[in-house]
């Protein structure tokens, strides 16, 4: 019968569920702590954003693996920069949520399904790496007064050295949380 839930996987609906609903708040949660601490802790040790790009796709691969669904990292994205910046994160932030936007789409490559297998995983990595360059290019060209080329090139390049960092760190993580079966929530 249509709209029954049967014994098995769940419909894949375009809607949220009340539980993505509480993983969106909770990882935006995630993401504004990440953009008060992280960042600036990671500019006075380096005076480089590999530490807020680590800790902001951490926050987008944990967000996509736990809810597997188009959308929430936007929504995570959008609403922890939107809360951070009132609250003393810079206005260069902005740029994350472009980067979040284009981690969620490169995602549908994989259906949102981020350790499940070598592949979901390589796409994983890719969209983190290619989504924090974008990011950083965004920042760097749109925030920083040193130019398109340098916003393209060296900002845009630490950036995507802290989408490398993410990923090796992260992806692991999340495969062996899958391995263990972790992922499972109530009403998932």
């Amino acid at each position: 019968m249509k709209g029954q839930l049967t014994m098995g996987n769940p419909p894949r609906n375009t809607h949220f569920r009340a539980v993505d609903i509480a993983l969106v708040a909770v990882f935006s949660a995630l993401w504004i702590v990440v953009s008060l601490a992280l960042g600036p802790l990671s500019f006075q040790l380096t005076g480089l954003p590999i530490l807020h790009d680590f800790g902001v796709f951490f926050t987008l691969l944990a967000t996509a693996w736990i809810t597997g669904r188009f959308g929430t990292s936007i929504l995570v994205g959008i609403i922890g920069t939107i809360i951070a910046i009132p609250l003393g994160a810079p206005l260069l932030i902005l740029g994350f949520i472009g980067s979040a936007i284009v981690f969620d789409i490169m995602l549908i490559l994989s259906r949102h399904k981020v350790a499940t297998s070598i592949k979901n995983l390589a796409v994983a990595a890719l969209a983190t790496m290619f989504s924090a360059y974008v990011g950083g290019s965004l920042i760097g060209t749109l925030f920083m007064s040193n130019g398109v080329a340098w916003g393209l090139t060296v900002w845009g390049g630490w950036h995507l050295v802290g989408g490398v960092v993410a990923a090796a760190v992260t992806l692991p993580i999340l495969a062996g949380l899958e391995k263990a079966n972790v992922r499972k929530l109530p009403g998932k």
